[in-house]
């Protein structure tokens, strides 16, 4: 029930770690996991500026690891594969 909750914007404030956005192929990546009872899910956010505009796309996986920072590795990932395989047409 919190993953359905971070994941629509309830349950209050944020209490997970915050890390800093990476690039890759013209994307920014800002890892996100997020926290799940006592396991981190692999989530991210991707985004790209396209004619002006900032595009996003919130990628959020069923994978679970049991540490934060492996979580944020996995979901950087998953991330660049998402990128790589689909390019722009995650935002449409």
């Amino acid at each position: 029930m919190s993953f359905l909750k971070k994941l629509f914007g309830g349950g209050g404030g944020s209490s997970e770690p915050t890390v800093p956005a990476e690039t890759h192929n013209g994307y920014t990546i800002h890892p996100a996991p997020i926290k799940d009872g006592s396991v981190w899910r692999i989530g991210a956010r991707i985004e790209k500026e396209i004619d002006g505009e900032i595009k996003s796309h919130r990628m959020v996986r069923a994978d679970t690891l049991q540490g934060f920072d492996e979580a944020v590795t996995a979901s950087v990932s998953k991330a660049r594969m998402l990128v790589d395989q689909q390019g722009d047409a995650i935002f449409g």
